[in-house]
């Protein structure tokens, strides 16, 4: 591995062979209910254990990417972030026996009385080859995440370890702030480089599966994070809320997205949105993966129809949001009359870097998270949009009519039973 010591080098690559083991929401939810440091602590544990596994795939994919595109300034950058946390998390002090023996001496020892997690079932957005790609034995999360420890007294050492151990997992969530938008410009470079407007399958396959893992990877740190924070805000745990409004959320993702427009193209008439939801409708979901997607899709049909109409009309068509609630799913679909996807156009939409806004080049130490820089041009807020509906065992879809507009139709599972699409 280049840039990388031989020995470091050598324990990514062990870490490397070990198989991931996938969460599913429900499961973080029925662990993170009533918290005490003897469970907090399994769950540092836990991660301590796993997110070096994560870490490394990742640092040996980065690593053999082809065509010299792991050689690329940003995608370098992106491979040291990773190298370093890596490298923070395997250093990290491991917990002392005197810890351990006081957490074991508090863990519900029988079976009969031990609290089970609900059992994951496989996400449909993995692919077969995705869940066979590993012959290991994959520990359940029961096995390696969930042990009951009962509410005693633990010595301080407990809080001091899990609170040092949060602190860490700050730093690192801090240092890949910039991720998606650091890979995004290694994407720009390499094409730039072979001179080419699009990317191949391999690249585009590659990107599904690096945005995925770091969507598992900052929602295990920001859930350990936030579950560690001594006030928990009503109906969440940690980062889920487990009665998160619909209606809520949609209409502030509206709010955002009209503002958004607005200002963008200068507007004295934006265009309206019509909302049909039932205000009471409920279900267990991260608000901030939803209003994320939501807001995306708005954005995308606000362009579309301010682009076909000019910046100078008196009046739009109204774009309409209706949620639909069903055993399995939520649906919410999104409806413009922006002028529609032609079919040749269709099967590209889902392609990273395909973008009818100029490609921005972004200053190396730019250090946002996600897309907080340009209103448009990488081209990155479908796709991503959809693998962040995929991580919980959701989907997105689009249908268009070339000449009349778009309806995206978002699928989210309300089961909450999936597990990671791990690869």
């Amino acid at each position: 591995m280049s840039g990388i010591s031989k020995e470091l080098a050598s324990r990514i690559a062990h870490f490397a062979r070990f198989p991931q083991t996938g969460v599913s929401l429900r499961q973080m939810v029925e662990f993170g209910q009533h918290p005490s440091q003897g469970t907090l602590l399994r769950a540092s544990q836990f991660l301590h254990d796993e997110l070096p596994i994560r870490l490394a795939h990742r640092v040996v994919e980065l690593d053999s990417l082809p065509d010299n595109l792991n050689q690329m300034p940003s995608v370098l950058r992106v491979k040291r972030m990773y190298v370093d946390s890596f490298n923070e998390l395997i250093n990290f002090p491991k917990v002392t026996e005197r810890i351990k023996d006081a957490v074991r001496t508090a863990t519900v020892q029988s079976a009969a009385e031990r609290r089970h997690l609900p059992e994951n079932h496989p996400n449909p957005s993995c692919s077969d080859m995705q869940r066979n790609a590993t012959s290991h034995w994959i520990p359940s999360i029961q096995h390696r995440y969930h042990y009951e420890v009962q509410p005693t007294e633990l010595p301080v050492e407990v809080s001091e370890y899990n609170r040092s151990f949060v602190k860490t997992l700050d730093k690192i969530k801090r240092r890949h702030d910039p991720v998606v938008t650091a890979l995004a410009q290694g994407v720009v470079e390499y094409k730039k480089l072979l001179k080419t407007n699009r990317i191949d399958n391999h690249v585009q396959h590659f990107l599904d599966r690096f945005y995925l893992s770091r969507i598992g990877i900052r929602m295990l740190i920001g859930q350990q994070i936030e579950l560690n924070q001594p006030q928990q805000h009503k109906d969440y745990v940690g980062v889920i809320c487990t009665n998160t409004n619909v209606s809520e959320v949609v209409q502030e993702a509206i709010n955002n997205a009209q503002y958004i427009c607005g200002d963008y193209y200068m507007l004295m008439n934006i265009p309206e949105i019509e909302l049909h939801c039932p205000k009471d409708l409920e279900f267990m979901y991260v608000p901030s993966h939803l209003h994320h997607m939501v807001f995306e899709l708005l954005k995308n049909s606000l362009r579309a129809v301010v682009e076909l109409y000019g910046d100078e009309a008196d009046k739009y068509p109204t774009i309409k949001v209706v949620v639909a609630e069903g055993n399995e799913d939520i649906t919410i679909k999104v409806s413009d009359e922006g002028g529609g996807i032609p079919r040749s156009a269709m099967e590209h939409v889902w392609t990273y870097m395909y973008t009818t806004a100029q490609t921005p080049m972004l200053d190396p130490e730019f250090d946002k998270s996600d897309f907080r820089a340009p209103l448009a041009g990488f081209g990155y807020g479908l796709p991503l949009s959809r693998l962040y509906a995929r991580y919980f065992g959701g989907d997105l879809k689009l249908i268009s009519m070339e000449g009349y507009g778009t309806d995206a139709y978002l699928h989210l599972s309300r089961l909450s039973d999936n597990e990671e699409p791990l690869a």
